[in-house]
């Protein structure tokens, strides 16, 4: 992984790849994010009076948005107002040489604006047009308005999120849509990759709903073969024990996994209680989980009588799995996140250096790269366009109609 200040470097996998980002707010555009990062030439298109709402999410320094930083980097800005003419015009100009549209507008949205699969695929056949909805373009909700918050219950996710005795729990942070904005990507690339055989484009239809249930695992057909139903666990799981989170001597807390019946027995032996490895349930995953409470107490009790810093020394001399619970400040200082460079440093105009995560991962031969934070709302509008071939004349007007 590299920084750079300037154009993708000739040995980014997806240099040459141009990307109209029309998405608003997180799953649309975190995807065309993540095609920039490793070299996809990424034009976002706002609205001239209405920026993408992630610009204003969250805290702001001097008024500038922090989270617009992580999710506008190596992203041209320019403005548009797709529903005038000129900027339905433009938007053509620009489709005819790009390679995919990414948008998330209620599904009709664009056909209101003569801007559909007709006319884009007209103007270009080989485009891929990216469309992220919350519920996909056809049924029942097609035309709700969708968010991730409502994905995350709709799914199943926060029916089994939570402790037992609690309400189901919505996570903190907008996780249906960053799994959709890693679903998007794949699709993007698979859709490119029959492109290269057919030689024609197609339509990605993403629903928000959908890739978190897959991540979600087997329920389904847990449901449809033995009518099974998963229930609320906390940070405890039915497929294994000890899980969950212990808190140490020092008021901090670390968290033990032990998937592998290998590592549970390492740890019974660390806290000493090798005699429960003798224990018939002991031998599953299944029977470790059924005797949670045993096992709980007997690693918390141990863990409670040592700081954080003995007890994970002990689990790594005793080749058990453990990692400390931690907060941001402690990622930022994490040895291992320092070694990879998870969390780099970007210069940037207007703030200065910055601090943010990497591209998500290291290719040896042809790395990604945050080429810059970012940018103002619709700075790059005038160069965009004026590549495409406008006029000064033609600029003007536009911004006379209100198209820019």
């Amino acid at each position: 992984m590299t920084k750079t200040n300037g154009t993708p470097t000739p040995d980014a996998p997806l240099t040459g790849l141009r990307v109209l980002d029309l998405a608003t707010l997180f799953a649309g555009p975190l995807a065309a994010t993540m095609l920039g990062d490793f070299g996809a030439e990424v034009i976002k298109i706002e609205h001239p009076s209405k920026p993408d709402p992630s610009r204003g999410h969250g805290p702001s320094k001097n008024g500038v948005g922090l989270w617009w930083k992580l999710l506008g980097r190596n992203k041209r800005a320019i403005t548009l107002n797709l529903s005038k003419p000129g900027g339905r015009a433009t938007l053509l100009r620009l489709a005819a040489g790009a390679d995919v549209i990414i948008e998330n507008f209620r599904p009709g949205t664009l056909e209101k604006w003569d801007l559909g699969w007709e006319e884009l695929s007209a103007a270009n056949p080989r485009l891929v047009l990216t469309r992220v909805t919350g519920f996909g373009q056809f049924g029942p909700y097609a035309h709700r308005p969708g968010f991730g918050t409502l994905a995350e219950a709709m799914s199943g996710f926060a029916s089994i999120t939570g402790e037992p005795d609690a309400p189901p729990t919505l996570p903190p942070f907008g996780l249906a849509d960053s799994i959709a904005a890693l679903a998007t990507a794949y699709a993007v690339m698979t859709a490119l990759a029959a492109r290269d055989r057919t030689g024609e484009g197609q339509v990605v239809d993403m629903a928000i709903i959908e890739p978190i249930l897959t991540v979600l695992g087997p329920q389904p057909l847990w449901y449809d073969q033995l009518g099974y139903v998963q229930e609320r666990t906390g940070n405890r799981s039915a497929n294994n024990a000890p899980r969950n989170t212990y808190r140490t001597a020092d008021g901090t807390w670390v968290a033990v996994s032990t998937s592998a019946q290998s590592v549970a027995e390492r740890v019974m032996r660390l806290v000493g209680r090798p005699e429960l490895i003798d224990e018939p349930w002991f031998a599953t995953g299944a029977g470790r989980a059924a005797h949670a409470d045993v096992l709980d107490t007997a690693v918390g009790t141990w863990i409670a009588a040592r700081t954080r810093t003995d007890v994970l020394a002990a689990f790594e001399k005793a080749e058990a799995a453990i990692a400390p619970v931690q907060d941001v400040r402690d990622v930022l200082t994490d040895p291992q996140y320092q070694a990879l460079d998870t969390v780099t440093t970007v210069d940037d105009p207007e703030l200065g250096p910055i601090r943010m995560q990497n591209v998500l991962f290291r290719l040896s031969a042809t790395p990604g790269a945050i080429r810059w934070a970012g940018r103002p709302h619709g700075a790059d509008t005038e160069a965009v366009l004026t590549e495409l071939g406008l006029t000064p004349a033609d600029l003007a007007a536009l911004h006379t109609e209100g198209a820019l």
